[in-house]
């Protein structure tokens, strides 16, 4: 470099400027470098004296005059500036390059490179565009002055210079050039965040009505940037019909101050014509009257998650199988009904409760998958069969229920269920099994009156069961008669459970007779209810009710264990009783209740009880009702020892099969058969082939309902070998039954008691 050139090393210092010049400050490089490095970090351009840590701005003046540069230098240092002085553009440019400074004053006219083309060269750096460059002009060179500013300079000062102003402009220039530099840095960050948050942004112009909406909000709308103008129009006529009152509503409590948040949740069309779930959010900026001028917000699509609630309330609401409205819906529309009922006399509806005939065999003997098919079928086909407004729901199980609204009279009612029936008629094909079903319904009208849904669901129900109890394929109509029945169960069931809270029950029990000895062998445990007004009551007044609520399972389990402890009582006091058995009926609640198995086992054990002297016996019901599971349950009881016994057979439809596919030990024949048959020849031939077919089995058989001395005498001579009824004793307590076994016994027995 020239001998003059102020960045010219020696022994690692900077050379005086023009021999140093009072108060002027030149930094050398190592302090300019730690200068530097303590003010702004190693890489960040940013101000020092903006950033109000204490230390000094470097300035860059470049200029040929050295008149110039110690004024300037002079003029700078004593504000508190660093100065770098550079005699021409390529010295300026190497400066710039080593110590990027904050400022730089350079002169339009220098040696080597002119003021422009050094103004051009900082500029084309991408990353100092912010630093401000003032050029030096001649007083009105407006040719200069224009030049600069095309070159990429900040702003001019003309020559010659205020020098006393020099320090008051360039800290403005430097304060502009930091307000520049986060200005930008905000709006580089802004549409960061616009371009990569998932929201789209939009920017009201109320006052002109004009909106600015970001790519994404476009883009989320299946549209191209260019593709959507700015008019509010864009955004509230994509709008679905019924949102768009809710949408401007909130719009305008927002915009009017009533509300602190726009907020609000609809459905807008997009490109290809579907609609998208939307929440809109926004804030206003207020005039001085505390009106919105301007709103700013964004758009986040919510399709997913409303689709998700639907879901879920679609879940809560329907059967998982057919998809039909479930009981809490179907209860839902039914109260409205009500109400509307309540108020309109005119309104008339109706409900009908249905439930298949057979189901259950069906399910159990094809499976539970091609019981789910049949369902599914029945549902469609119900459906199908249906007016406009009824509403089909499935309640659980094989049991459906129709609300038939606005309903003129009960012949429109009756003709729907004929198309029911109709529709249900055909056979349906489950996978090549043909199968035919049919359907027990009960019907009540809202004619007679009712506050609660579920009343009148209870009472189509009663009217079923009074369909499915006359041999079901039909419908009952629910009238007073069947509401005093309903009265009455609710009655009874309330009594049962304060019974059995107070333990007013009680076990009887009726003797079996050998047949071949005329000894006792054994006896049945029978419940009786020792009501407080009514007396004692037999289980045909309340074994219904008990079944139906249940506390039949708990009493059943109470009777077993009594009987149990009665007979082991028994045999522990008089020796011929020791080869007694005590049998204890089981129903099909009791049968399918969870843990039957394991409380016998119990009850073997906490009684010491012989298990093969226990006989439970199960009517030919238990086994329908439960099926498959009912195979399962008795191999278990078997297993413990006891014996199991086929009650009241005859009565049903398949005894012979059941007789072949499930464990038991003994036949009763049902006392229908047996009551004042000697004079029946029929019957007694009936009796005969019965026990004939028990023997070739290996079953033991019991005649129960020998009334009369002839029902008895037959019975010996048609080989049954046990018999009950009252021909031989009437049921008692556990006294009346050892005063009735003491008459039995001969003088020595008696003695030996």
């Amino acid at each position: 470099m020239e001998g003059d050139n102020a960045f010219e090393e020696s022994n690692g210092s900077m050379p005086e400027l023009e021999g140093r010049v009072a108060g002027v400050s030149v930094v050398s490089r190592p302090e300019l470098s730690e200068a530097l490095s303590e003010s702004r970090g190693t890489d960040e351009k940013s101000s020092p004296a903006e950033t109000g840590n204490g230390t000094s701005p470097v300035i860059l003046i470049a200029d040929d005059d050295a008149m110039v540069r110690m004024l300037a230098a002079s003029s700078l240092g004593k504000s508190g500036f660093k100065v770098i002085a550079a005699e021409n553009g390529r010295d300026a440019l190497e400066a710039f390059q080593r110590y990027r400074p904050d400022l730089v004053l350079c002169d339009v006219i220098m040696p080597s490179i002119d003021g422009y083309d050094v103004c051009r060269l900082i500029r084309k750096e991408p990353q100092t565009g912010h630093i401000p460059i003032l050029m030096l002009t001649g007083l009105e060179d407006n040719e200069s002055i224009n030049r600069a500013f095309a070159a990429g300079a900040t702003d001019f000062a003309t020559k010659p210079i205020n020098w006393g102003l020099l320090a008051h402009r360039v800290r403005y220039a430097l304060r502009a050039s930091r307000a520049m530099r986060e200005l930008k840095l905000s709006e580089q960050r802004y549409a960061l965040a616009a371009e990569g948050a998932n929201d789209g942004l939009w920017d009201w112009d109320i006052d002109n009505d004009q909106i600015y909406f970001s790519p994404r909000w476009k883009s989320m709308l299946g549209f191209k940037d260019g593709e959507i103008g700015t008019s509010p129009g864009e955004w509230f006529n994509r709008l679905h019909p019924d949102d768009k009152a809710s949408v401007s509503a909130a719009v305008s409590a927002h915009t009017e101050g009533r509300r602190d948040m726009f907020e609000t949740e609809y459905r807008i069309r997009t490109q290809t014509g579907e609609y998208q779930w939307m929440v809109a959010r926004g804030l206003a900026v207020r005039d001085e009257n505390g009106m919105g001028c301007r709103m700013v917000g964004s758009q986040t699509n919510i399709t997913k998650r409303k689709e998700a609630e639907y879901q879920l309330r679609f879940e809560a609401l329907h059967d998982g199988l057919t998809k039909l409205p479930n009981r809490a819906l179907f209860l839902d529309r039914l109260n409205h009904s009500i109400q509307l009922a309540k108020r309109n006399a005119s309104y008339l509806f109706a409900v009908i409760f249905i439930d298949l005939d057979r189901f259950k065999v069906i399910n159990d003997s094809l499976g539970h998958l091609h019981g789910d098919r049949l369902l599914i079928e029945v549902a469609l086909r119900i459906k199908s069969a249906l007016r406009d407004g009824d509403t089909l729901a499935r309640l659980g199980g094989d049991e459906f229920t129709i609300l038939c609204e606005g309903i003129t009279d009960i012949n429109s009612v009756t003709r729907l269920i004929d198309r029911i029936m109709n529709v249900l008629g055909d056979p349906i094909d489950l996978q090549g099994q043909q199968v035919v079903t049919a359907a027990s319904m009960g019907i009540a009208f809202s004619s007679s009156g009712y506050d609660n849904p579920e009343d009148i669901l209870r009472d189509a129900d009663a009217a079923m069961y009074r369909a499915k109890a006359v041999g079901g394929s039909s419908y009952v109509l629910f009238d007073e008669a069947m509401h005093r029945q309903a009265m009455e169960f609710l009655t009874l069931e309330s009594e049962l459970r304060v019974a059995v809270e107070k333990q007013q029950f009680r076990v009887y029990f009726q003797p079996i007779l050998d047949l071949r000895n005329d000894q006792v062998s054994g006896f049945e445990a029978l419940l009786r209810w020792n009501h407080p007004t009514r007396g004692v009551l037999l289980p045909e007044a309340f074994l219904s009710v008990a079944e139906e609520s249940r506390l039949i399972v708990n009493l059943g389990r109470w009777v077993l264990k009594e009987a149990c402890r009665q007979l082991v009582c028994w045999q522990q006091s008089w020796p011929q009783a020791r080869g007694w058995f005590m049998s204890v009926n089981i129903g099909p609640v009791e049968l399918a209740a969870p843990g039957l198995v394991e409380f016998i086992a119990e009850t073997i054990e906490s009684t010491t009880i012989d298990p093969t002297c226990l006989k439970l016996e199960i009517t030919e019901n238990s086994l329908i009702a439960n099926g498959p599971a009912a195979l399962k349950t008795m191999k278990k009881i078997k297993s413990l020892g006891v014996k199991l016994s086929i009650d009241d057979f005859g009565t049903g439809y398949s005894s012979f099969n059941y007789l072949h596919r499930f464990p038991f030990d003994a036949l009763k024949i049902d006392a229908s058969f047996i009551s004042n048959f000697d004079q029946d020849a029929g019957r007694q031939e009936i009796v005969r082939t019965i026990s004939y077919l028990a023997h070739n089995l290996g079953l033991s058989v019991v005649a129960e309902g020998s009334e009369t001395e002839g029902d008895f005498r037959r019975l010996k001579k048609l080989s049954c070998e046990f018999a009950q009824g009252f021909s031989i004793s009437r049921p008692g307590d556990a006294e009346q039954m050892e005063a009735f076994l003491v008459s039995k016994l001969t003088p020595s027995e008696a003695s030996a008691s």
